[in-house]
């Protein structure tokens, strides 16, 4: 775990802050309120390209916070490298993470912002700020005391594991976990704040937090016979989240892969280490509302779940500044993700992902207006699954941007969710008794 976000992450937040910091001024006066860019606005992007044409990859290779970084290469029990191993000492304290323009943008961005304390939350020992995930019992009135209800003891003996998409707090994952826990099922919100992310170390508070989630569940599932897990992953941090801890599982107790009942994929993947496609996810979470990522697409007449072939696509267009910072942080993922020790992790994480997952139903919920992820890397992807003979469903949203389907269409998600679980885990626990 420490290899996947660590070595990944620290090198490309000290690039993209910087870049945030130089961009911030004409930023905030060019996103005030509006949803769609003007076309004046696309007009002007040609003055970016004199020096945005300029960036290398031998030149951004050259930069004193790739060069810097020596990374070794981990071994498959992931040991936390002491100060003799000179990992990131040097970097921990380089000029790039005390200076004063990485501090500074970083707090105008609000990223350090304490999420509020959920009703329900798993004590780990940590201040409410540093809390990563939290656990929410199911609503009192959803559960018949009775016991007579074969669903309800299902529900009851079910934890639905909700993992964040890149920049998610505790707050965005809420309305998901109460219609969970207000249909009997706890539920446990998972997420990387970017305030930890950015100052991730080896062994630190991220890797410690991941690492209880895992055990928990494990304690939690040999508690009693009949206990089982479902997961509902969002993009693609939550869904390499969700490999690691299939990998850990495996490494764990391999019999705990069998009370995995069903994994609910949104907004996700693209199996590839595909720089565009990280530099689309951390541009979204760093400019969150005023990104493109998060405008869907309209007819012509008016915004409808289904869009007639006849009526006209109006599709939002970045702004200039938006699109400086796509091209910037692209050609940092072009450096980041061929580092060789971090293609070999992400490479582990998804082959776990694409040919060792369990054997549950699998249920994808993507748009083909998704900004972040391809409709087609999840459609390809869909198919890979069938042909391996997995139990494969899927929605497309048609018009509704990145991790925003349920806020768009209520109706017709909370419809897949309901439709997914009385299949895959209500119906299951029935045919045991």
């Amino acid at each position: 775990m420490g290899s996947l976000y660590g070595i990944l992450q620290r090198p490309l937040f000290a690039a993209t802050a910087v870049v945030v910091a130089s961009v911030s001024g004409d930023f905030s006066l060019r996103h005030r309120s509006s949803e769609t860019c003007s076309s004046s606005d696309l007009s002007s992007s040609s003055t970016f390209d004199s020096w945005v044409s300029n960036i290398s990859v031998s030149k951004l290779a050259n930069l004193s916070f790739v060069t810097r970084i020596r990374v070794p290469v981990p071994n498959v029990n992931f040991p936390v490298p002491n100060s003799a191993c000179g990992f990131v000492p040097s970097l921990l304290h380089s000029s790039i993470a005390s200076s004063p323009i990485l501090l500074n943008s970083y707090h105008r961005a609000e990223l350090v912002k304490a999420p509020k304390p959920a009703a329900y939350k798993h004590d780990i020992s940590t201040p409410p700020s540093e809390v990563m995930y939290r656990w929410h019992l199911p609503e009192p009135n959803s559960i018949d005391v009775t016991g007579g209800s074969d669903c309800s003891s299902a529900k009851s003996r079910t934890v639905v594991v909700l993992l964040g998409w890149l920049g998610a707090k505790q707050k965005h994952l809420k309305r998901y976990a109460e219609w969970y826990t207000s249909r009997g099922f706890h539920a446990i919100t998972f997420t990387f704040p970017m305030a930890e992310i950015l100052s991730y170390q080896v062994g630190g508070k991220a890797e410690e937090h991941i690492d209880l989630l895992v055990k928990h569940l494990a304690d939690w599932l040999e508690e009693e016979h009949g206990k089982n897990l479902v997961f509902h992953t969002f993009s693609n941090t939550g869904w390499l989240t969700y490999g690691v801890i299939l990998e850990n599982f495996q490494k764990l107790d391999s019999s705990l892969m069998s009370r995995i009942r069903g994994c609910i994929v949104d907004s996700a993947p693209v199996a590839a280490p595909d720089p565009q496609v990280w530099a689309s996810g951390f541009s979204a979470a760093f400019l969150k509302k005023q990104s493109v990522a998060t405008k869907g697409v309209t007819s012509s007449s008016e915004s409808q779940m289904v869009l007639a072939e006849s009526e006209e696509v109006v599709e939002p267009k970045p702004a200039v500044t938006e699109t400086a910072l796509l091209l910037v942080l692209e050609k940092v993922f072009e450096v980041v993700l061929n580092l060789p020790t971090v293609n070999r992790r992400l490479l582990d994480v998804l082959g776990v992902l694409s040919t060792r997952q369990p054997n549950c139903p699998q249920l994808y919920i993507y748009s083909s207006a998704d900004r972040v992820i391809p409709a087609g890397s999840v459609e390809s992807f869909i198919e890979e699954q069938k042909r391996a003979g997995r139990e494969v469903r899927a929605c497309n949203f048609v018009s509704t941007p990145h991790v925003d389907h349920f806020r768009n269409d209520p109706k017709l998600y909370t419809s897949q969710l309901t439709q997914f679980l009385e299949d895959c885990v209500l119906t299951c626990c029935k045919q045991s008794h």
